[in-house]
């Protein structure tokens, strides 16, 4: 195996280091942080439980008006629909309200789901290790310390699978233009970094949420297709319309990478969605 970038993101213990802060959030971005929290607080009032940051905002990588904004929020019991139009809506005015973000992202749990056994090695490692607090009382005090073990390879990941044919059909509603399928690169992009960096993770024994820096660390365990994951990570970062791009994600890298994570950690554990 080549030389890979040394492990980080774990304590003494080897367990997950929780990444950002409010501290972190650069000036810029504070006026947006600052809407979307009291604007959370005026439509759910008493059932929002918390509300968390995450992302590259918490990080203090994020490029003024390059980068969007990225949101969790918990309920005290299970959202309506009506509630997720809400924070569509949220969403929405906020990002046409603050140029320097490029789109909000809103994500909606009811407080359970995301404690729930289900959900303690996706969801609620999410929560623990990659969000940073912004309203309520944390739910990370009520969930377990994380390593980069198998089981989290498998229940972060495991389902590249079932994305698979949901992408080819995103793909083929988009229209045929390439600012059209430039969030559609972006998002497979990420999606499939992250899903090769986690295949590893567990030989590698730490934790990172840089792009680049996922694409090196698989590139050291798989270097045959280690170029293709370095180009996913560039396009992660900036997007390309190109329809080849696209094609090679869906008939050639996503469903080897789904099979050899089949192969290497099992499948992700079905939800009642699936």
């Amino acid at each position: 195996m080549a030389e890979t970038i040394r492990p980080t993101g774990l304590d003494a213990q080897g367990f997950m280091e929780r990444e950002g802060s409010l501290a972190r959030v650069a000036d810029a971005f504070r006026p947006a942080v600052a809407a979307a929290r009291d604007r959370l607080l005026d439509v759910f009032g008493g059932r929002l439980h918390s509300a968390y940051l995450y992302g590259s905002i918490p990080r203090g990588t994020a490029r003024v008006g390059r980068s969007d904004l990225d949101l969790l929020v918990a309920l005290r019991e299970e959202p309506t629909g009506a509630d997720r139009d809400a924070v569509l809506s949220l969403s929405a005015a906020v990002d046409g309200e603050f140029p320097q973000v490029d789109g909000v992202g809103t994500l909606l749990y009811g407080k359970e789901r995301l404690l729930s056994d289900l959900e303690r090695h996706d969801l609620g490692w999410f929560v623990a290790c990659l969000c940073t607090p912004l309203l309520g009382d944390d739910l990370a005090a009520q969930l377990p310390r994380y390593r980069p073990d198998s089981l989290l390879a498998r229940e972060t990941n495991g389902d590249l699978a079932r994305w698979l044919p949901h992408w080819r059909e995103r793909i083929s509603a988009a229209e045929d233009t390439e600012e059209a399928r430039r969030p559609l690169v972006r998002f497979l992009s990420r999606h499939l970094v992250r899903t090769g960096f986690t295949l590893v993770m567990p030989r590698w024994q730490g934790w990172t949420s840089d792009l680049r820096e996922m694409a090196e660390v698989f590139a050291a365990f798989y270097p045959q297709r280690g170029a293709q994951l370095r180009r996913a990570a560039e396009h992660g970062y900036e997007p390309v319309g190109d329809s080849d791009v696209l094609r090679t994600y869906t008939d050639d890298l996503g469903p080897w990478l789904a099979t050899e994570y089949a192969r290497v950690h099992g499948v992700k554990a079905p939800r009642p969605e699936d």
